[in-house]
């Protein structure tokens, strides 16, 4: 079965929107688990606008599940993430001023920028994947970076799911394929939802886990976080 985890920036964003400790990022992060998350995601920018360390380090105590950290390897992240010893470390190559991640990693490019810094986390212990688009091509340099697993950017998949379903898989199948070959695990997220989530799970090979937040507290907020977890977890289960 596919691990959910569930990615509660958009908690933070809300909480920072008034200023105070509402909602609370930490009891978000503990009901999510006790409604049967099997893994909280954070992703934290250099600018604090939901995430902030001070959010990280607490959260550390409280995740008994999987925490998955996320973001963009500069030195302070690299560091924080190496004091912190997450289960996982996701690396995304976004610009400190982007809204939200919008590409996965050009790996032939950065191979020996990404090699190093993947080499840190894994002698620390920690599990290493790395955000990738749904390119078969670029495979071959991901494995070469040594990560542990991809984490394929899903917006492409979500956007075009409600018109062609088969096409918008068609490379997010290819690309895990291919990964496969490989010994990588897969990942996914963005835009994922309780629409289309089944049917990407049900047709990408060696899904481990997807890291879901937007969609999933923007849904909470009709049905509540508990039955939305357990939706999510529903729509994953292999019958």
């Amino acid at each position: 079965m596919t691990k959910l985890s569930v990615n509660i920036n958009k908690i933070a964003t809300l909480r920072n929107a008034r200023g105070g400790n509402v909602p609370s990022v930490t009891q978000i992060a503990v009901d999510a688990q006790k409604f049967g998350a099997q893994g909280i995601t954070i992703h934290p920018r250099p600018d604090e606008r939901h995430i902030t360390r001070k959010d990280v380090f607490e959260l550390k105590p409280l995740v008994h599940t999987e925490f998955n950290i996320e973001g963009n390897p500069h030195r302070p992240f690299i560091d924080m993430v190496l004091e912190i010893k997450p289960e996982q470390v996701t690396l995304v190559p976004d610009a400190d001023d982007a809204i939200t991640s919008n590409a996965g990693w050009d790996c032939e490019k950065n191979l020996d920028f990404l090699k190093s810094v993947i080499s840190e986390f894994k002698n620390a212990g920690i599990r290493t994947s790395i955000f990738l688009d749904p390119n078969p091509e670029m495979v071959k340099y991901a494995a070469e970076t040594g990560t542990d697993r991809i984490e394929l950017y899903t917006e492409a998949y979500a956007k075009n799911y409600t018109s062609n379903k088969n096409e918008a898989i068609k490379p997010y199948f290819e690309t895990a394929v291919e990964a496969g070959k490989y010994n990588l695990g897969i990942n996914a997220g963005h835009d994922l939802s309780l629409e289309n989530l089944k049917y990407f799970s049900d047709n990408i090979p060696n899904l481990l886990e997807v890291s879901i937040g937007h969609a999933l507290i923007s849904e909470a907020l009709y049905l509540g976080l508990e039955n939305t977890i357990q939706a999510y977890l529903k729509r994953l289960a292999v019958w």
